[in-house]
């Protein structure tokens, strides 16, 4: 059965599902990956979401300050054997109800072209094109999305 713990960046589960993630992301991004991977230090997370089946960590994202009424979504993984289970879409459910618990306004996002499953499983939950922000401005390879949350 699937369940979830949410927890901090510095739980080992999430550290090691983190590891797993960055060697995908430096297959797809190739020599973007540098660029990418300076933004995605786990350091200091402090609202970091685990699924589990079972006892085996399977999955992972987590949530990080923006700004006072703004979290940007990050770290958002799913061991490839576990993949079309619909982990992803609970996690993704879980942590926009953490934020929202949390009181915050408006979700952000940014993934990158080469990850097409991310980005249409954000649009098929509501999440729609923003422009990009922050440092992704101008990085025809990011692309950034936005949900803003019911009070």
């Amino acid at each position: 059965m699937l369940h979830y713990l949410r927890t901090t960046s510095s739980h080992s589960d999430f550290v090691a599902l983190v590891r797993l993630l960055d060697a995908d992301l430096k297959l797809r991004d190739g020599d973007d990956h540098a660029f990418y991977n300076q933004f995605n230090s786990i350091a200091n997370i402090r609202h970091a979401l685990l699924a589990y089946q079972g006892d085996t960590p399977v999955g992972c994202g987590a949530l990080k300050a923006y700004d006072e009424q703004t979290l940007e979504l990050k770290r958002m993984y799913v061991r490839p054997e576990y993949r079309r289970q619909g982990i992803a879409r609970g996690l993704l459910s879980e942590l926009e109800r953490w934020a929202q618990e949390l009181g915050y306004r408006q979700l952000i996002l940014e993934t990158g072209q080469a990850q097409p499953e991310a980005i249409a499983l954000y649009r098929h939950s509501g999440w729609q094109l923003i422009p990009n922000y922050g440092q992704y401005a101008g990085v025809t390879n990011s692309v950034c999305m936005q949900k803003l949350l019911q009070p």
